[in-house]
Order: structure tokens, then C-alpha cells, then sequence
């Protein structure tokens, strides 16, 4: 079966060659016709040699003159095609003007050097935009600025509401009420002003987790921050309990008037380091995120 095969491939396939020779020559003597016909010139017959030597062919005097055959051909050729057999003189090349600069308008070398001067002129002002931008005030209200939060006694009340977590968007932070049975272990752990807010029994936490970033919520059934991105925990002073995070969560700065409390939110203060634990709170029921591993 396959030698069968392989033999009407062979004679498919000298089929197909034969066929692409036979146009290929065809194609060869198609040009060659083409080619000649447009030349016009080439070995003359008997009979035209007869016919010259039989009667003069009526040219124009001035031009065939002692012409030989050849030239006559050429001659006969050019008046059929409407040509002429002496070349026009070609005229004097004109000088060179060079053109208006109002007409052309910028040469490449002006493009170029304005291009860069406007892309330096960019990057200055850019840059000037960014140093005033820095050296601006900070605005009044909202985060980054000095944020009243309010009376301690109302804050407080807002944390038992709240199931243990009180959550301000203004200011982007947690707070949650802290055990003055703690202070003692606080003051070894903590600056003074993170300690402002803890002797007022009130913790305030940056909301964001200080290993990658993310929004740290806050888990009703175990009582603890516990970060959902890659299962960080903290107890709810922002201690780091479990996971990657490499301290706890970060702090504002705090001030405490009047028995009312005021955060800082533009100078975050980092968070404790891992194996700080001043509340000895343990989870309290079950884990929102993870196993809730210890350390």
C-alpha cells in the first residue's frame, strides 16, 4: 500500500515539474518576443533588403544623409513613435536659491534646540511644582493633619459600641480601649506620645499593616486585628500576635487635653516590635483569618 502510494507521489510530482518547465520556457519566449518588438532593431529580412536596394525610402534629407541601413531603421522607428533623432539641448542649470527662512520656518537644527530647551524648561517645572508641594502647609482636617477626635469618655463609648473597635475614616486609624493594669509594661514599650492616649485608657492604631500595606480589620469572634492579604494578627493594643509582618501596627502621634483627645495623623510613629505583648490578650474565640498561630 505505501509503495503504491510513494509511486503516484513520484509521478504526481514529475507531472507538476514538467508543467513548471513548460511555463517557465513559454514565459522565456514571451519576454524575448516582447523585448525584441520593442527594440525595434535587429537582423533585416531578404525581401527588405530588396525593397531598400529597389526604392529610396522618403526621410527627411537633413538626417539621412550617408545614414546606413541601420540608422534609417532607427530613423524610421523614432518618426513611428513621434520622437526625434536629434536631443533636445538640455538648458543651464539654474542656480541654487536657498529658501526663506519666514516661508520654511524652523530648520531641523532650530527644531531640535528648541525641543530640548522645552523639555528642560518641563523637568524644572515639574520639579518646582514638587518642592512647593512639600513645603506647602498641610491642610486643616483630615488625614495628615491634627485631628480632634473628641471627649475620652465619648470614645470609650464609641469602642463598647463598636464591640471592642472604633473605626474613624478621617483619620484612618483604629482605637480601642486600653487596660491601665498595662501601663507599667506600656512605659517600657511605648514613647510618649503613644503613651498619651494609653494613660488616657484609649490605643490609636494606623490602619494599615506594616508588612505590605493593606487595610488591617478588625474580627469580631477572636477580639484581634487580623489582616486578610496574608493573615497577619495583632491583639487589639496592635500587638503582632502572628503572621509576616515584621512589627506591629504603626501609631500616630496623641495629645490629651482637657479630656479630649487629639491625633496627629501626619507623624506616624512605627509600631512595637515583635514579642511585645504589654496586654497578655489572647485570642477570644475563633480566628477570622488563618489558624491565628502564636509566636
Amino acid at each position: 500500500m505505501n509503495t503504491v502510494i510513494l509511486a503516484e507521489i513520484s509521478v504526481g510530482f514529475v507531472a507538476l515539474v514538467a508543467v513548471v518547465v513548460v511555463l517557465l520556457i513559454g514565459l522565456l519566449i514571451s519576454s524575448f518576443g516582447r523585448k525584441s518588438s520593442r527594440e525595434g532593431t535587429g537582423m533585416l529580412a531578404r525581401e527588405t533588403y530588396q525593397r531598400d536596394r529597389a526604392s529610396q525610402v522618403e526621410v527627411k534629407e537633413e538626417v539621412l544623409v550617408g545614414a546606413s541601413g541601420r540608422e534609417v531603421e532607427r530613423a524610421a522607428r523614432i518618426e513611428r513613435i513621434g520622437g526625434e533623432l536629434v536631443p533636445k539641448e538640455k538648458g543651464d542649470v539654474a542656480p541654487f536659491v536657498p529658501p526663506d527662512p519666514e516661508a520654511l520656518g524652523v530648520t531641523r537644527r532650530q527644531f531640535l534646540n528648541r525641543s530640548i530647551v522645552a523639555f528642560f524648561i518641563l523637568g524644572l517645572s515639574g520639579f518646582g511644582a514638587a518642592v512647593l508641594a512639600f513645603l506647602w502647609p498641610q491642610p486643616k482636617g483630615g488625614f495628615g493633619s491634627k485631628i480632634k477626635v473628641g471627649k475620652i469618655s465619648d470614645i470609650k463609648a464609641q469602642i463598647s459600641g463598636g464591640k471592642g473597635f472604633y473605626y474613624l475614616p478621617e483619620g484612618r486609624m483604629w482605637l480601642t480601649e486600653y487596660p491601665a493594669a498595662s501601663l507599667d509594661k506600656a512605659k517600657k514599650a511605648y514613647t510618649q506620645p503613644v503613651l498619651n492616649s494609653l494613660e488616657a485608657g484609649v490605643a490609636v492604631m494606623y490602619q494599615k499593616c506594616p508588612h505590605l500595606g493593606c487595610r488591617v480589620p478588625s474580627c469580631q469572634t477572636s477580639q484581634w486585628f487580623e489582616c486578610p492579604c496574608h493573615g497577619s494578627q495583632y491583639n487589639q493594643a496592635g500587638e503582632k500576635k502572628g503572621g509576616p509582618a515584621p512589627r506591629g501596627m504603626d501609631r500616630f502621634s496623641t495629645s490629651v487635653s482637657g479630656g479630649e483627645l487629639t491625633v496627629d495623623t501626619g507623624t506616624v510613629i512605627q509600631g512595637p516590635p515583635i514579642g511585645t505583648n504589654t496586654t497578655g490578650q489572647e485570642a477570644e474565640g475563633p480566628h477570622c483569618v488563618g489558624s491565628g498561630g502564636k509566636e
